[in-house]
Formats: structure tokens, C-alpha cells, sequence
């Protein structure tokens, strides 16, 4: 492994900053900014360049991001994937280990700059389109009940940043607030100020089961906004997508084009999000330094236009990490994004688990 030049790295880091802050960027600019990013894990992340060896995937062979190899996001749960040394990072996001029960990622952040930096500019553009503060309620602990959940974070980022002052979380140690939630849904009901209630899919549930009980609902003023995530992996009871959405409009009294899903994960820094009118075929997309496209698992090769396949991101965002992640979610592009169609299975999920297998292989010294 190089030594670490902290000053070249601080550029590096500036540079990825800098790019997310323009307004539009070109192709040759993303795929610019990807091979150094590229360059830099390769040179400073053991385990990744071993994999990349093992490809015959070096920065001097490497010319399009579309090449980078994609590392799968189980190895994240075996391996150290860091430029730096882990106890030098600022924070540690873990996964929720829903696939292989207590075993968690880890995903090393040396600062939260880049992290915070993406998500309060995507989230700004997707998510409040214009308003400076609006009341929130957040149904997730905060980042003191949970320190390695980005989710948590990325959460209390949106509270402090973009809520009024009379915003809370209403899920904590104790369990669902419902009595403090139903007093502030009726108080902005009353008052006429738009609400934004934010939380994990399977939290909404709960509230949702709650509320039925007391034969509740609300009709929450216009311009009040809903968005879940997490969706129902590793929960109690699978949820049909679309009775969920129809559930939550007809609870809240929200329309479908203001409920919003944000797709997201521990190994990536940034977020997606679709425009709401929740159907099977509701698109998502990121912001410009995050690509996506459809691969086959074990050999990265793209599938044909218009087959499905599953997601690999790049995303610029993951400076320290690896900048190119193979996820287990099957998808299919479309104009300005990608249609999520679920977890992979059969002979794609076949796939991703030899993918991680030859990953742990080719990357052990």
C-alpha cells in the first residue's frame, strides 16, 4: 500500500466537492473524476487492488468508469474496504445484517463532509424543491440511539437542516410516539402548514396499524410530502408496493405524486429518489455524480438494452471506499433512471453470491 499524501488526498476530496457543486457536468468530466477516484483506491486499498489484479483491471488499462470493477456490497461485510486506516475515520456506518443475520458492513468515512455535501444537495433538489424549512416528523431513532446507522444520520442531517423548529423524531428508546405524532399531524392539519413525515417504509406500517386502530386518519395540507426507505427486507410481513402507497395516501391524505421512496445503502454515499405516483414503474434517479447501470453479477459484462439486470453504481460520492458498488437489486433502465424491480433471485441471485465468493478469493494477500 502507498503512504497516504494527505495533501493530494485533501485536493482529491476538494475536487469531488467542487464537482458536486456544479450545476451540470459532462460525461468527460464524470468519467474524469471516476479513474482518478479509481487510481486512488487502487493504490491505497489492498483488498480492491488484488480483485482488480485478479481482472486484469489496472488505472493504466482503464479508460471509461464503465470499467471500473464492481466490487459486491456482501464483501463489505468481510473485508476492510478503506484508504485509510479505520480508527483514523470520523464515522463507521454499518449495515443492518438483514442478509446474514448479526454479520454488518462496515463502511469507513474519514470525514462526513463529502457524505453530508451529497446528501443536503440531492435532497434540496428532490425533496424540497424550493422551501427553505418545513415542519418534519421523523419516524427513525436519532444518531444517538443508533451511531452506525446512515440512515440516522442522513436523517438528522434533514432535520437540522431543512426543519422548523417544532419538527421531532417520534420513535425513540421507548418505542412509536403515537400520541405526540397524531397531536402534531392535527396541529398542522389545523393550521394549514405543510408537514413532511420521513422515515424507514416499515416504520410508516406501524404508524399506519396504529392509526387504523383508532379509526384515524388525516388529510394534511398541500404541500405536505411523505418519504420512505428501507423498504420490507428482513421485517415481519411483506407489503405489496403499491397498497402500501395507496395505504399511506389514503391515511395521510397525501397524493400519490407527493409520496416519495428514496433508495439507498450503507455503501453508498448518495441517495436516489423517484418523483412520486408510486406504480411498478416508478423511475429513480440520482444526482450527477452517481451513474448506474445493468450488469450481469459474476462477469460485470452490461446486459442488453432493455433486459433486466442488476444495478451497479458509480458513485463519486465514495471517495475513501471503492467507487463502484454491485448491488443485489435487480432493475431496468429507463430515460433519466432506472426502474427498481426487487431483490435479486434464481440465477441472478446465483450470480451475486459467486460474484462475492470470486471477490473473497482473488482479494485474500
Amino acid at each position: 500500500m502507498l503512504a497516504i499524501d494527505q495533501t493530494a488526498c485533501d485536493l482529491l476530496v476538494a475536487d469531488v466537492l467542487g464537482f458536486m457543486a456544479k450545476p451540470r457536468v459532462s460525461d468527460e468530466a464524470f468519467n474524469a473524476l471516476a479513474l482518478r477516484l479509481f487510481a486512488h483506491q487502487f493504490a491505497h486499498n489492498m483488498p480492491f487492488q488484488r480483485f482488480c489484479h485478479s481482472r486484469g483491471k489496472t488505472p493504466r488499462v482503464v479508460k471509461d468508469w464503465r470499467d471500473i470493477p464492481a466490487v459486491p456490497i456482501n464483501a463489505f461485510k468481510d473485508l476492510t474496504l478503506s484508504c485509510v486506516a479505520p480508527q483514523t475515520c470520523d464515522r463507521v456506518f454499518m449495515t443492518s445484517g438483514t442478509t446474514r443475520g448479526d454479520v454488518k458492513g462496515s463502511h469507513y468515512h474519514p470525514s462526513m463532509a463529502v457524505y453530508d455535501a451529497s446528501m443536503l444537495r440531492n435532497f434540496d433538489q428532490h425533496v424540497m424543491r424550493g422551501l427553505k424549512r418545513v415542519r418534519m416528523g421523523i419516524l427513525f431513532p436519532d444518531e444517538h440511539l443508533l451511531p452506525n446507522s446512515s440512515l440516522a444520520h442522513y436523517l438528522g442531517l434533514a432535520l437540522a437542516s431543512f426543519a422548523t423548529p417544532d419538527s421531532a423524531h417520534y420513535l425513540n428508546e421507548e418505542g412509536l410516539q403515537i400520541d405526540l405524532l397524531c397531536e402534531a399531524l392535527l396541529d398542522a392539519q389545523c393550521a394549514g402548514e405543510p408537514f413532511f413525515l420521513l422515515g424507514a417504509s416499515f416504520s410508516f406500517v406501524h404508524v399506519m396499524d396504529e392509526l387504523k386502530a383508532r379509526d384515524l386518519t388525516f388529510k394534511l395540507p398541500t404541500g405536505s410530502l411523505l418519504l420512505d426507505t428501507g423498504g420490507f427486507k428482513g421485517q415481519s410481513r411483506d407489503v405489496p408496493v403499491e397498497a402500501f402507497y395507496q395505504q399511506l395516501s389514503a391515511t395521510f391524505g397525501v397524493s400519490a405524486e407527493r409520496c416519495l421512496n428514496m433508495y439507498g445503502m450503507t455503501e453508498l454515499s448518495s441517495q436516489f429518489y423517484d418523483a412520486g405516483n408510486h406504480t411498478t414503474t416508478s423511475v429513480k434517479s440520482g444526482p450527477h455524480w452517481i451513474r448506474s447501470r445493468l450488469v450481469e453479477p459474476l462477469t460485470g459484462q452490461a446486459v442488453a438494452p432493455g433486459e433486466r439486470g442488476v444495478l451497479a453504481h458509480t458513485d463519486l460520492a465514495n471517495y475513501n471506499s471503492v467507487v463502484t458498488i454491485l448491488t443485489e437489486d435487480v432493475g431496468v433502465m429507463q430515460d433519466h433512471g432506472f426502474v427498481l424491480l426487487g431483490r435479486a433471485q434464481g440465477t441472478q441471485a446465483k450470480g451475486c453470491s459467486l460474484a462475492v465468493d470470486a471477490f473473497l478469493k482473488a482479494s485474500a494477500p
